[in-house]
């Protein structure tokens, strides 16, 4: 049963947020909640017992906790710091908990705001797309207070399976940049492996599960099997955020002084399939792109 001592906000109810706050709802939790469009707050709130606002300086006044689940860096930063947003409406102690995926510097930037207001930050990203968020077991990584950490730990669980406090306030952003990286570039060499394979004549289905028992294994070709083998992109994670979470990361590397020569590469080919329409396809789609380098029509 949920500690009802607990007050929840929550800001974003997209593919990711909706299935979260869902999670929070179940276990017993008080929720209110707001979104961009209010329409899609008030039937959250009506569907599962919460209160929609259109407010948010009003949703940060009525909750202790506070989660946010949105697009990129400037919405986070607008939701937070702007006018109107849930620093100018939260009290002494309020702890909000970034899930976006965002930048490092700004999650240090935002962390420093709310001391300003007797209030905390934690930088929450996750990874395991939309179906992790259904099913709350999505990886959570955690930058920020360690004592901060403890006091959402039991909230983090509900939504999470893996939850790992990782560091300073910004490094679990830091962490999500280098999760992004690995994901994107699996996905590029996947694709590259698949399209080889039916040039070559050996069955899609056969490739995967070769490289799935051996040193190749790895979970992108297990989550994502289904839609390699019958091109139904329908979004878990769309090509369009990847791409621009890869933009944080190569942010990050010129920040930290690091190269990053094929995250460079793999977010090129994710502008590719943006420039052709397929942003909004889930990020398995990369094998479109390498299926039309090679000329073919599968």
């Amino acid at each position: 049963m949920a500690n009802e001592t607990h007050s929840i906000g929550f800001v974003g109810l997209g593919l990711m947020g909706r299935p979260m706050a869902k999670n929070l709802a179940d276990a017993g939790y008080s929720l209110t909640v707001h979104n961009r469009t209010h329409k899609k707050a008030v039937r959250f709130a009506e569907e599962n017992g919460s209160t929609a606002t259109e407010s948010l300086a009003e949703l940060a006044s009525a909750s202790d906790i506070i989660f946010t689940m949105l697009p990129g860096p400037p919405d986070v930063e607008e939701a937070i710091s702007g006018e109107g947003g849930l620093l100018s409406g939260a009290e002494s102690g309020t702890l909000i908990v970034d899930m976006s995926t965002s930048s490092p510097p700004l999650a240090k930037k935002l962390a420093e705001a709310a001391e300003e207001r007797d209030a905390s930050m934690l930088d929450a990203p996750v990874s395991g797309g939309g179906v992790g968020a259904i099913e709350g077991t999505l990886s959570i990584m955690v930058g920020g207070n360690p004592s901060d950490f403890e006091r959402a730990r039991t909230l983090f669980e509900v939504m999470g399976k893996t939850v790992t406090h990782v560091g300073e306030n910004g490094a679990g952003q830091i962490t999500k940049a280098a999760n992004q990286i690995v994901v994107a570039l699996v996905i590029e060499a996947v694709s590259e492996a698949l399209v080889l394979g039916e040039k070559g004549g050996v069955p899609p289905e056969k490739v995967l599960d070769v490289l799935g028992g051996g040193l190749a294994a790895n979970k992108v070709m297990e989550v994502k099997r289904e839609k390699f083998l019958t091109g139904d992109f329908e979004a878990g994670g769309k090509v369009k955020f990847h791409h621009k979470d890869l933009g944080i990361a190569l942010e990050a590397g010129r920040e930290y002084g690091v190269a990053l020569p094929a995250t460079a590469l793999a977010d090129q080919m994710f502008a590719a399939l943006i420039a052709k329409g397929r942003g909004e396809l889930d990020h398995a789609a990369l094998i479109k792109l390498i299926r039309d380098l090679s000329g073919d029509t599968v």
